[in-house]
Formats: C-alpha cells, sequence, structure tokens
C-alpha cells in the first residue's frame, strides 16, 4: 500500500499505541483502527495531540492522542502537577499548609468520569501532592468553592459541561478557584507538552487522597444561601410552583436541597432526568440552549400547574429557565434574556432594601446583550466587559478585591455567577436567584414574563440570536480559520442594508470608529493584555454582530443583537414581545446574507 506522507506519520504514533505500557484493550482498539480499510477515523484519532488549551482538555472520547482517555488525562495531569511543584519552589503560591501542594479533584457525570478523576487523582498524589476527591458526582461551582474553601493550590473538574455524550472534558483550576489564566495557562501548556509517557508517576500514594462530600454540600449550599436578597418575598411565595431538572447531571441533589434552604417548599423533579446517565438518554444533547432538551420539563410542568420550570446541564454551573408568557404558553427564556433580568433585579433590589453601595460593580461578557450596560448606567453601577469565558469574569474579581465588591456577572451562553464564594458559573445559586426573582414578581402581581416585559418597558426591545456554524475535523478547523481570517481583511461595509459604523478586533485590541467618513483607530483595554480572536461590527441603526470560533468546540459562532425601535416608558405587552420578536427575527436572513452565510 502506498502512502501519503499524512498517513504515514499517523500510522508510526498509533504503532506506538499497540505496545506497552498501553493495556490491552487500548493496544487491540488502535490495531483494528490500522488495519480498517477506511483510515479517516485512524487519521482523526492521531494527526494531531488533544490540545492542553487555555482552559485545559476537551475532545471526543475514545483511543488515540487526538481522542479523551486515560493516557491523555495522565500526561496532562503530570504536566499540571509539575508545574504546581515548580510553582511551590519558587514561592508563587499565597498559602501552602504543612508545606504540601493541594488540589481539588471533582468530576461529574459523564461516561469515563470517574476513571478518569480517579486517574488525576493518583497522578497528583504519586507526584506529592495532596488530593481533595470527591465521593462522587459533584457541580463544576463547588469544585471552584472546595479550592477556595480548603485553601488549595489548584484543582481539576472532569467534565465536557453541555457537549454531546461523545465528549469528556478536564478543566484546569488555580488557588482563587477559577480557571487558570496567564502567565500560569502557558506555564502549564508548556509543562504538558514536555510530558512524554513514561514521564507519567502512575503510582498513587493513597495516603495522599482524602474523600470528601456531605461536609462540603452543606458549606457550600451555606454560601449559596448568602446570595438571598429579599427573604420576605420568598416567605410569602414560598408555594412558588418549580419543575426542575439536572439533565442526569450533577445538580440532582444539591440544587432541592439550596431551593429548600432559601425557603422554597413546593419542589418537583423530572424523575427520569433524575437518573444519573452519561449517555444522555431522554435528550438528544444535554444543552440548556437547545429547546428540545426541556421538554420532559415542560410536559411536567403542564401537568403540575408549574409556575416555571428550570434545567440545570451536566455539571450544574449552566442554567435553563422556561416561564409562563400572558397567554400561559411556556416560553423558554434565552442566556441573555436571563442575564437582564439578573442584573436588573439584583441593583434595583439591592437599591431598594439599602444594601446597594457606591464599590459594587457588575459584570458581563463582550457577547452579552448590551441592554445591560444601559440598566448598568442608569441605575449608576459600574460595569465592566471581559472576554467570553468565565476565567474573566473570575479574574476581575481578583483584580478588584478588597477595593470593590462584586455582585452579579454572566455571559450570553446561560451562564451566572452572582456571589464570590465561587469563582465560575453556577447554577445552584443561579437557580435559587431566579426563583426569587419569579417570587418577588408574584408577590407585586406578575409572572416572571410581565417582569422582563417591565425591562423592555424601561429600557426597549432587543433581540439577541446566535448561530453555529459547526465545521468538525481537521478540514472544518481549517475553514474556520478561513473564514475569520477572511472577515478580519474584508469586513462588511453595511449588514442588512444597514451601514457600519464600528469595528472591533480582539485579536489586534483595535477599534475602528467612522467620523465624519474618515476611519480612526483606538486601542482597545483589556484584562492582562490579553488578546482574543473576536470581532465585533456595529451599524448605524444599534444592530451588534460579534464573530467568534468557540474554544472548546468544532464550530464558529455568529451573535446578533438586533434592536427594534419601542416607546420607552411605555407599556410594554406580551403582543408587543412578539410583534417585536418576529421583526427582529425577519432581519435574519438579511443579516446572513451580509456575512456570506
Amino acid at each position: 500500500m502506498i502512502m501519503n506522507d499524512e498517513l504515514k506519520k499517523v500510522m508510526e504514533v498509533a504503532e506506538v499505541w499497540t505496545r506497552e505500557p498501553f493495556d490491552a484493550e487500548t493496544r487491540a482498539q488502535v490495531k483494528a483502527l490500522m488495519d480498517a480499510e477506511d483510515k479517516t477515523e485512524l487519521i482523526d484519532a492521531f494527526y494531531r495531540t488533544l490540545e492542553f488549551g487555555t482552559g485545559g482538555l476537551r475532545g471526543i472520547m475514545g483511543v488515540g492522542t487526538n481522542r479523551m482517555n486515560k493516557y491523555i488525562v495522565a500526561q496532562a495531569t503530570q504536566g499540571y502537577a509539575n508545574y504546581l511543584l515548580k510553582v511551590q519552589r519558587e514561592g508563587g503560591f499565597r498559602n501552602v499548609q504543612n508545606g504540601r501542594v493541594a488540589v481539588v479533584v471533582g468530576h461529574d457525570c459523564r461516561n469515563n468520569g470517574r476513571l478518569f478523576a480517579e486517574t488525576v487523582a493518583n497522578i497528583f498524589s504519586a507526584n506529592g501532592i495532596q488530593v481533595y476527591l470527591f465521593e462522587s458526582l459533584r457541580p463544576t461551582p463547588e469544585c471552584s468553592f472546595a479550592i477556595r474553601h480548603l485553601k488549595c493550590q489548584g484543582g481539576v473538574n472532569v467534565t465536557a459541561s453541555h457537549n454531546p455524550k461523545e465528549y469528556n472534558g478536564y478543566k484546569a483550576y488555580w488557588e482563587d478557584g477559577s480557571q487558570v489564566l496567564q502567565p500560569h495557562d502557558q506555564g502549564i501548556i508548556d509543562e504538558v507538552n514536555k510530558v512524554r509517557m513514561e514521564d507519567v508517576k502512575w503510582e498513587a500514594n493513597p495516603d495522599l487522597i482524602e474523600i470528601i462530600g456531605g461536609e462540603m454540600d452543606y458549606d457550600y449550599m451555606m454560601a449559596v444561601k448568602s446570595v438571598m436578597i429579599d427573604q420576605d418575598s420568598i416567605l410569602r411565595q414560598k408555594d412558588l410552583n418549580i419543575v426542575y431538572t439536572p439533565m442526569h447531571g450533577a445538580g440532582r441533589q444539591i440544587v432541592p436541597m439550596c431551593l429548600r434552604s432559601w425557603g422554597f417548599q413546593n419542589i418537583h423533579v423530572v424523575p427520569e432526568q433524575m437518573v444519573i446517565d452519561g449517555n444522555f438518554p431522554t435528550v438528544v444533547s444535554p444543552n440548556p440552549e437547545n429547546a428540545e432538551a426541556m421538554t420532559l420539563g415542560m410536559k411536567l410542568g403542564t401537568k403540575l400547574g408549574a409556575d416555571l420550570v428550570i434545567a440545570s446541564d451536566p455539571d450544574a454551573d449552566r442554567i435553563a429557565i422556561v416561564c409562563r408568557n400572558d397567554k400561559g404558553e411556556w416560553v423558554i427564556i434565552n442566556g441573555n434574556q436571563t442575564n437582564i433580568m439578573y442584573h436588573y433585579y439584583i441593583i434595583n433590589n439591592m437599591k431598594r432594601l439599602g444594601k446597594l453601595r457606591p464599590d459594587m460593580y457588575v459584570v458581563k461578557t463582550i457577547v452579552t446583550s448590551e441592554l445591560i450596560r444601559k440598566i448598568a448606567d442608569n441605575l449608576g453601577v459600574t460595569l465592566t466587559d471581559e472576554y467570553t469565558g468565565f476565567k474573566w469574569i473570575a479574574n476581575r474579581i481578583r483584580e478588584w478585591e478588597g477595593k470593590r465588591k462584586y455582585i452579579g456577572g454572566g455571559e450570553e451562553s446561560f451562564g451566572f455567577l452572582p456571589y464570590d464564594a465561587v469563582r465560575d458559573k453556577c447554577s445552584p445559586s443561579s437557580i435559587c436567584l431566579i426563583c426569587e426573582i419569579a417570587a418577588y414578581a408574584k408577590d407585586n402581581g406578575m409572572t416572571l414574563y410581565d417582569y422582563l416585559l417591565k425591562i423592555y418597558a424601561d429600557y426597549g426591545f432587543q433581540r439577541e440570536t446566535t448561530i453555529n456554524v459547526v465545521r468538525p475535523g481537521k478540514t472544518g478547523a481549517e475553514e474556520i480559520q478561513a473564514m475569520m481570517v477572511n472577515y478580519r481583511n474584508n469586513p462588511p461595509k453595511e449588514i442588512a442594508g444597514d451601514k457600519v459604523v464600528r469595528i472591533k478586533d480582539f485579536k489586534l485590541l483595535q477599534e475602528q470608529k467612522l467620523v465624519n467618513g474618515k476611519w480612526e483607530n483606538e486601542k482597545i483595554e483589556m484584562a492582562l493584555g490579553a488578546t482574543s480572536n473576536v470581532l465585533q461590527y456595529f451599524t448605524e441603526g444599534g444592530l451588534k454582530v460579534s464573530v467568534r470560533p468557540s474554544g472548546t468546540e468544532p464550530k464558529i459562532k455568529f451573535y446578533f443583537e438586533i434592536p427594534v425601535k419601542t416607546e420607552i416608558g411605555k407599556p410594554f405587552t406580551g403582543a408587543d414581545y412578539e410583534r417585536c420578536t418576529a421583526e427582529a427575527e425577519a432581519r435574519v436572513p438579511a443579516i446572513k446574507a451580509s456575512l456570506g452565510l
């Protein structure tokens, strides 16, 4: 058989995996791929090594260097351990107890989650690092909380969040409980890239592995309770009818516990989705962004006459919210609307109750609704814009710790964090808070839907829409890269007939503004001077388009913010909502066409 250079290289790498130290099952699976007539799967599994990026690892499970398996997890952990010990030697940690570096290790419900978590724990302990290993699946935010609570120097959570069932992942955390940022992200990457399979220390030290569980759950639940703003409204509306689903994942115990601790007494769960199962048998994809995933919850909500239906994703960091409109029909609240309601409620009600201070601030990401800025500016609260990903919100909290007080921040992809005891998006606290908002609304003669309409009446309407263009595999990655190069070099002059008057390029940290017919350049200031491969276009009519390749999935994302002119201060009805939504969505095809989609 004549082989091209790429296939020859792949075969050489794969052949190594047919020998020890790889186990018999792995060797057999690799050999079967090598012997197959169609080499597509072999090439995709071995054409590269799954990259340890700034957030860790994420990929399809299976054998090969480009797959999530215990060997790739082991190499990553050895590199991370090497870096932790290096920082300790250099005196780079704030608080090392008993002279020993410590980490927290957790996992969610995904297939191989426990195997990968125990592999991580074993290798850390083999390197002399103290490990606190959760006894079973736990929410990602609880892992973040535990790192801070136990004064550890780092941590790993084995999760692929809301990705399809074929995926698993590895999130690396630092001593403040946030995902790793520069310079440590690159430091870990460098160490991981140095590790060969023969460098991995596999022999665990059981004396350095401590199992944690119930006591941490309680402490975490108490931290979540600290988020509560208006207990009186909750006590008056304690019978708010709530349906919750964990989507087969890590929120199944802690979320109902937290809701009860806040005072809610009428909580129902979706029984089919309370079953821990990494195959997610009741949904096509366990992603709260997909309406289909909420079908069973809405069905139970209809049967029980529920006020709202809430879900958390498999690792319980993201949320989804469904409430009734003015016709009694179920309406899914999108991620931007969720964030709008959180910011509006937190600021207004802390102000109403005399809890708002001048040093308090809120955060959103650059692709999240600009309506939040209008709310914050109008109410006199500082708002900062950060890159996509909660590590950037956590970085802002860290930079302003002791100077300003964080009271909330979020992103459009169904993530919110209403307190600083955790440094990642947190569904248990966010779920409790949205139920408080619903209770407050009901206490004032409104539904949650009515409350959203009130915000549009106060600040105007805009519709946010996200378009995902999926391009899997090696050729897909190349296509996505080419699309970004084209948008950067040939920006649109108009979008849907609306003139582009401002362009932000976060890779070049450059903003261009059209002033008196001429383009003027300004520098964009971002945290740590970091760059990101994101482009944004703003039009004369208020349209905003953001373009960003996903850092964890094989897709490029387009975010549209489409304003519709309304009369501020005039009551905004359900009919107005439907009309404005239809008007905004009617513009989407023209927007897509302007971008060549």
